[in-house]
């Protein structure tokens, strides 16, 4: 197996290093010792946007906020699936991960930041939905491992119940909260419940191809 080949490095504010990592033609971003993403697996990420887009059904033209670009999965799986008129705002906090999206993993992101559709924003997602009051249709969020903020301990106001009742006042009625992890969380799940959305907690396989190591996304809706 080749080496991996340390490509570039960012600092996350509030947290640790990332470190962008190429293996021939795969791409891997880390932390310390996690592999929080590859390109070789990206299933789940892609399963974020599709589910999402098959719960708000035949609206036209709404409007997505995605929390992390990572390596652009979620934003391309969605584009494909929402209609011309859709629009979709890309929250990334860490300039650099643009940067690698643009520059050595151009060929992966395959120009989807310069879709008209798209708008980015280089800004903490909390403070993006703070300013939002029923705005979004949808609200998809991968800046983490999971509700436990592993990658920057801000995080976790995403996931309080404060974090929760702020998302749902950024939503639409109807609107779908949809958050990505490593793992399952009971204690969360029931969370979302108390902070008066409907819930629903769906395992998906890491890969596209349905293997690999499973994962789970939330899917809280506004009632």
């Amino acid at each position: 197996m080749k080496p991996r080949e340390l490509i570039d490095t960012a600092q996350i504010p509030g947290g640790d290093e990332l470190r962008l990592f190429r293996r021939g033609a795969d791409f891997m971003i880390v932390l310390d010792r996690n592999e929080l993403m590859s390109s070789r697996m990206s299933g789940s990420e892609e399963a974020l946007a599709t589910m999402t887009c098959d719960r708000l059904g035949r609206r036209r033209a709404p409007h997505m906020l995605i929390g992390g670009y990572g390596m652009g999965f979620t934003l391309r799986a969605a584009l494909e699936k929402l209609d011309k008129q859709a629009r979709v705002t890309v929250a990334e906090l860490v300039p650099e991960i643009i940067e690698w999206a643009r520059g050595p993993m151009a060929a992966l992101t395959a120009g989807c930041l310069d879709d008209p559709r798209v708008t980015l924003c280089a800004r903490d997602v909390a403070m993006v939905i703070a300013e939002g009051e029923g705005i979004y249709d949808a609200i998809l969020l991968d800046v983490d491992n999971g509700p436990d903020g592993l990658v920057r301990l801000a995080n976790d106001r995403l996931y309080t119940l404060s974090g929760l009742a702020s998302a749902k006042a950024a939503l639409k009625p109807g609107g779908v909260l949809a958050i990505w992890s490593a793992g399952s969380d009971a204690t969360f799940t029931r969370r979302l419940g108390s902070a008066g959305f409907s819930v629903e907690e769906v395992a998906v396989k890491a890969r596209s191809n349905g293997k690999g190591p499973r994962h789970v996304i939330w899917f809280a809706i506004k009632k």
